[in-house]
């Protein structure tokens, strides 16, 4: 139903469990799409708060309107993304757009290179899981009429309630169930999700630290909330990827290896060779997920698996091969575990030594992870560390190395390329959270795991690319069995994967 009278608007912020000022309501009535801007004013407000200000309503109106002039301003998306279009559409359900003449054909966002801000300090960790949660919180508290816990704990026993938290812990108890214990910036609160509810089977799915949101009703003591439905913060099943408005081809590849002994050299020369035939004349764009190198020191007795000792002869030696590739592909990279940078992410881009040793064709180096919308088409890059844990905790019909695509499809539900925190994957607190997933990708690209395998999620496409490494020793001791040689070429045009294999 269009909200276009004060009344459905106070009904639908109601529903929502917001009061809202006389002169707020107007505000948004008057907007001219009411029903976004209502779900823009619910999204930014304060967590604890219970009535929409006619400030805060106004702010949120300006920043719409700013947006709609300025496609680029920070915090804005992409002129493909921009929700100023004919019809109004919200951003993560937005269609193809045709870009202006003189949009650049690569633009990257989030990038983090030099902007690191965090000392490892305890308040560093704490401010940016407050971004984390107020982020993910707010692509929740619009499908839920959640409380904070400290609110729903002074409800009385068998009200229904709704809470919007982070996982602090999952345990099963005697009977089988599970008790998930949810926290944000109030307090923690339990819930407990019955073995019989259709739902339950998700509970595999759970990582700790992830952002929730769950409905239910309260026992009789309101010291607990049995649960009968959970949302993640997710992929809208209505998301509609943007195209590129000619036929243009991108190759997504990752983890090169160069300085190892099993780099397959040959390979690369065949993969550069091809790209210089016609029938790799639309390939315009090589985008390349981390791991350029083999690095130092990176596992047990590397130095006995090194073609290359030395980690700036491996650069170099990278930019040889790097050179072999047509001078007219735009290359945009990201570094990776083995790369020389920090290893905590999110990874800064590589410092100006680097850069300067791998100026090929004018590579544009970003942070990992990074968005980059090529041709209209936004790309998360993500080198992919994070997989090592999401495979290790889920069940392996849901994330495993044979299907490395299904791991990502987590991320994606999840809103966040790094949800857990304590285990594997290094985070480095920053002023704000460069891991979480705030606009939804057209095409989501990672690597490290060496395994080839892609498909589409709610109309994204997953994608890791494979790798340019033999088998190892070393991987061979951790059962690792790499796809070598193996490029993908994406028709940007229409999302179609084409692999081509080279080994």
């Amino acid at each position: 139903m269009p909200l276009k009278t004060p009344a459905r608007i106070v009904r639908e912020l109601t529903s929502r469990g917001y009061n809202a000022d006389r002169e707020a309501v107007t505000l948004l009535a008057s907007a001219p799409d009411p029903g976004t801007a209502l779900e823009r004013a619910v999204e930014s407000a304060p967590e604890d708060a219970l009535k929409l200000s006619v400030e805060h309503v106004r702010t949120v109106l300006d920043d719409s309107s700013n947006r709609a002039r300025d496609p680029f301003a920070s915090g804005g998306v992409s002129a493909a993304k921009s929700t100023a279009d004919a019809t109004s559409s919200p951003v993560e359900t937005k269609g193809s757009v045709s870009r202006s003449p003189t949009e650049q054909s690569v633009d990257i966002l989030n990038d983090m290179t030099g902007a690191s801000t965090g000392t490892g300090e305890y308040d560093d960790f704490v401010t940016v899981f407050r971004d984390r949660f107020q982020r993910l919180s707010g692509k929740l508290r619009g499908r839920v009429n959640a409380r904070p816990t400290n609110a729903v704990a002074s409800m009385p026993g068998g009200s229904d309630a709704a809470i919007v938290g982070m996982i602090s812990d999952i345990r099963s108890t005697a009977s089988g169930h599970w008790l998930v214990e949810l926290e944000d910036t109030n307090g923690t609160f339990p819930c407990l999700i019955m073995k019989d509810r259709e739902f339950a089977s998700v509970v595999d799915e759970l990582l700790l630290d992830e952002t929730i949101a769950v409905e239910g009703t309260l026992s009789d003591d309101a010291g607990i909330l049995f649960v009968d439905s959970l949302h993640f913060p997710d992929v809208p099943r209505t998301y509609r990827p943007s195209t590129a408005d000619r036929h243009v081809q991108a190759a997504l590849i990752s983890d090169v290896h160069v300085g190892s002994q099993e780099f397959m050299a040959d390979a690369w020369h065949r993969f550069a060779n091809w790209l210089h035939t016609e029938e790799a004349e639309h390939v315009e764009y090589l985008l390349i997920c981390g791991d350029m190198v083999e690095g130092v020191g990176i596992y047990p007795n590397q130095d006995e698996e090194l073609d290359i000792i030395d980690i700036f002869e491996q650069y170099e030696e990278f930019s040889e091969y790097l050179k072999e590739v047509p001078g007219d592909l735009e290359i945009v990279m990201i570094p990776g575990n083995h790369d020389a940078v920090r290893l905590a992410e999110p990874q800064p881009g590589f410092d100006d030594e680097l850069r300067s040793i791998m100026d090929v064709h004018d590579a544009k180096i970003t942070s990992n992870p990074s968005t980059v919308t090529v041709e209209g088409v936004s790309v998360l890059m993500y080198h992919g560390v994070s997989l090592d844990e999401v495979i290790a905790e889920l069940p392996a019909e849901k994330a495993s190395y044979e299907e490395p695509h299904k791991a990502m499809y987590q991320l994606l539900k999840k809103r966040h390329v790094a949800p857990q925190y304590g285990g594997h994957t290094r985070v480095a607190p920053e002023e704000k959270d460069y891991l979480v997933i705030d606009e939804v990708p057209d095409i989501f690209h990672t690597g490290h795991v060496h395994k080839l395998g892609f498909g589409k999620y709610h109309n994204v496409l997953a994608m890791n690319s494979g790798c340019w490494q033999a088998q190892t020793d070393f991987q061979k001791s951790v059962n690792i069995d790499p796809d070598s040689g193996f490029a993908p070429i994406v028709d940007l045009d229409t999302l179609d994967v084409t692999v081509r294999k080279f080994a």
